[in-house]
């Protein structure tokens, strides 16, 4: 018997594979900068049918990385939903550009094209979505849209690999897409990101700021370009082809634990789960719900954690953030979908392992408190 008293938020999936792999890095001699890396970079190019797949440090350094190789500075803005991780903002204040927030949709939360048609001006150079929870969004017209107006489109799939739209993965639209493999992620590698493009010159850029700005093809202290040490090592991309080999495993384990709370929570009026397109792949990164009106979201939160469930106020909007007031910001007259969700939704314990017992006590504790 499961001890429900000690369910976690969340657990990485590995396995001995993982371990094994990291033990012949270990044995090679070989840290960083070589084969293995390359290999786990091969793995995305073909998942996501790109031409360029670049491992770094984190999904916050592939999506600084992915604002500078397009020329994102100082004096442009960039449209980005202000329901979303902070990374998706922080990318845009550190090349010094102005973030523009962005109202979302009431089913899939993501970017409302509406609100980000009205929002561009001649100062636009980008639009930053984000395919929440896993959550493919509306890329196919965002593409449409940024086309139409000149823009480049850069999609934060952080939460997202394995998700698709209109058959289509996730990291295939605009002119990037970047993930992320913190320990709560699909896949993780500890720390790290990746970047996919088709572009060469994206790519380029990506990887020779990503390794201190030196050139592809210069010599080891000749730098073209203000870089960063933004690399992944060998260690960490050993995991990544690890886990990259037992991606259908991993998230079909995934999408069965989802089921068990779809289940459990589908006759809850009080409760709202994912929303899913007819058009989408979900691929299920964490289990959000979204309150009925008039429940206090943090009062349930606390009964949760009293009854040591582990539950996340997820998420809170990023323009109500306090170290927002320290920068110039746009957008924020015209959020009320994002203030309203982002008082009612609330992550719920998930991972592969989960058991149906664990999933139960879970969603019964839940009910019982709203």
């Amino acid at each position: 018997m499961k001890d429900l008293k000690n369910i976690p938020m969340a657990s990485a999936d590995l396995s001995d594979l993982e371990l094994n792999k990291v033990i012949e890095v270990v044995k090679s001699g070989r840290l960083a900068l070589g084969p293995v890396t390359k290999e786990f970079e091969a793995h995305f190019e073909k998942k996501c049918g790109v031409k360029h797949a670049i491992a770094v440090s984190s999904g916050t350094a592939g999506l600084h990385l992915g604002l500078m190789a397009l020329g994102i500075k100082a004096g442009d803005e960039v449209l980005v939903p202000s329901y979303t991780f902070v990374a998706s903002v922080n990318c845009i204040l550190y090349v010094g550009a102005t973030p523009v927030f962005v109202d979302v949709n009431d089913d899939d939360y993501s970017i409302c094209l509406e609100d980000a048609k009205n929002k561009i001006n001649e100062k636009t150079k980008a639009i930053v979505t984000v395919d929440v929870f896993g959550h493919p969004s509306k890329l196919d017209e965002l593409e449409v849209l940024c086309k139409e107006n000149s823009l480049h489109l850069i999609d934060d799939c952080c939460e997202a690999l394995g998700a698709e739209l209109n058959g289509k993965p996730v990291g295939s639209f605009g002119d990037m897409g970047v993930f992320a493999f913190y320990p709560n992620k699909q896949i993780t590698t500890g720390e790290g990101g990746m970047v996919v493009t088709d572009s060469d010159e994206i790519a380029q850029k990506v990887r020779a700021m990503m390794n201190q700005g030196r050139g592809a093809m210069g010599q080891w202290l000749s730098h073209i370009y203000l870089g960063f040490n933004f690399r992944m090592s060998e260690v960490q991309a050993a995991i990544g082809v690890a886990q990259m080999q037992r991606l259908d495993e991993i998230l079909s384990k995934r999408e069965n634990v989802a089921n068990m709370y779809l289940n459990e929570l589908k006759d809850c009026d009080k409760i709202k789960t994912q929303y899913i397109a007819p058009n989408a792949k979900m691929s299920w990164f964490v289990f959000v719900v979204t309150l009925a009106d008039g429940i206090n979201r943090d009062e349930v939160i606390k009964k949760l954690n009293e009854a040591s469930i582990p539950a996340r106020a997820y998420f809170t909007p990023i323009h109500e953030q306090p170290y927002l007031k320290d920068y110039t910001i746009k957008g924020v007259e015209s959020l009320k979908r994002t203030e309203n969700i982002g008082t009612r939704t609330l992550a719920l314990p998930f991972y592969g392992d989960m058991s149906e017992e664990e999933v139960k006590h879970v969603c019964d504790s839940l009910k019982s408190f709203v």
